[in-house]
């Protein structure tokens, strides 16, 4: 079937600027193959049903649209956590920055370094689950980024893994385009975190795969910002074992565009599945999460919890669907979206979903969006709290549901305490 005229115009200005990467000739028949997924498909436009809300036209454009650098006068996120720190500096790893990439029960490896290597595990996962990932809805931003993405890092992890690998991405030039793609794979009874943070570039297209294997764990939190112009596009795509747990956490502030995809596939017993997310915008600020989760599998849970915060005209999106297959029964499956708006400016606008073939599950979701409860402001404000200070106080109370989701104490602190000062810099 002929793609629409505008997708393919927009598609062959895309791929003209573009040149497919060289390598070894698996990872060459990886690219070719999503490149082929790409022009069956075409890139997204404002008529596909998962972008009616979110206009791609920034981050299909052939050239990337400048992004103000912000200065870097706050410490570091993640800062004082003991973790292995990976820098990529415009989408290019910084040797020099990084820490030594040797630690105890991983694996760690350039996607530059194993692509051009005949032999590498990540041969058997490149581009798989983001092709799985393409069903029912496509994903060419996704495809794109496994076509063309040199470099992201190969994890491997075979035990419990000390301490977190942390991602760092800076932002140095203001039309900088980076594309990364990181493969991650949990063996059997193995353990990892991965933690992410910064502004990557300009236009930022990444790609996640992440196999978690049978009793295995597999532990996400990232922070979003701090250049607010910048614009990005991310994708987790998920594939869960026996028995194994998925957790992730996403935190954004500022950023005048960011689309956030997840994708998680639970096909193993008693598997566990947690994406999770809070977002708070002022102004030029359009945040969208879509998350579609399929159980296939028996007596498994997912959990999607989404809080955002909106002020001065931002924008909020949610797209959420919960797939339960024919024969998964015993499916725990929970979704709630909510927004807290600041003013009448602002919108949220949500769409969820849930598609079931079993008879045994227990599936429930739910969206809200509303002001602030002027009860609870009031009975702070006859306490003596100042009125700046008590909003800030039940805007965090909003979004505690969402920062539970995130196991690891030390990590939950630091973020908290950067939607602490985020509210503090935009009090009146």
């Amino acid at each position: 079937m002929a793609l629409p005229e505008i997708k393919q115009n927009a598609t062959e200005a895309r791929l003209a600027a573009l040149t497919l990467p060289d390598g070894a000739k698996w990872a060459v028949e990886a690219r070719k193959a999503a490149l082929g997924r790409l022009q069956s498909m075409g890139l997204p436009s404002r008529r596909d049903e998962y972008w009616k809300y979110t206009d791609p036209a920034h981050l299909i454009s052939p050239d990337a649209p400048e992004a103000a650098i912000f200065a870097a006068d706050e410490k570091p996120v993640f800062g004082e956590i003991d973790t292995l720190k990976v820098i990529f500096v415009d989408g290019v790893f910084d040797a020099d920055a990084s820490d030594d990439l040797s630690l105890e029960n991983v694996e760690i490896t350039r996607l530059a370094d194993a692509a051009t290597t005949d032999i590498h595990w990540s041969k058997d996962m490149y581009g798989v689950l983001e092709n799985r990932g393409q069903t029912p809805v496509p994903r060419p931003l996704a495809a794109l980024n496994t076509a063309f993405a040199t470099d992201g890092l190969m994890i491997r992890a075979t035990g419990k893994v000390s301490k977190p690998i942390q991602l760092t991405y800076h932002h140095k030039a203001r039309s900088s385009d980076a594309t990364l793609h990181h493969c991650i794979r949990v063996e059997p009874g193995a353990e990892v975190t991965v933690i992410e943070n910064g502004p990557a570039a300009a236009r930022f297209n990444k790609a996640m795969e992440v196999d978690v294997a049978d009793n295995a764990a597999f532990h996400h939190v990232r922070a979003q910002g701090r250049d607010h112009e910048r614009r990005a596009v991310t994708h987790i795509f998920a594939h869960l074992g026996n028995e194994s747990v998925f957790k992730s956490f996403t935190l954004t502030a500022n950023g005048v565009m960011t689309r956030n995809e997840c994708v998680i596939e639970l096909t193993g017993n008693d598997a566990v599945a947690h994406v999770a997310g809070a977002a708070v915008g002022d102004g030029d600020f359009h945040h969208d999460d879509t998350v579609f989760v399929t159980h296939d599998a028996l007596n498994c849970e997912s959990r999607q919890v989404f809080k955002k915060v909106l002020r001065n005209g931002a924008t909020g999106v949610f797209q959420g669907k919960i797939l339960v297959k024919e024969g998964a029964q015993k499916t725990d499956g929970y979704q709630i979206s909510q927004s807290l708006l600041l003013d009448e400016d602002s919108q949220f606008l949500a769409k969820p979903e849930l598609e079931i073939y079993a008879d045994d599950v227990a599936c429930s979701h739910g969206s809200t969006s509303g002001a602030i409860d002027e009860d609870a402001l009031f009975y702070l404000r006859s306490r003596g709290v100042p009125a700046d200070k008590a909003q800030d106080m039940l805007v965090l109370a909003f979004l505690a549901e969402a920062l539970e989701e995130i196991e690891n104490e030390d990590i939950a602190a630091d973020l908290l305490s950067r939607l602490e000062s985020w509210l503090a810099r935009r009090r009146p």
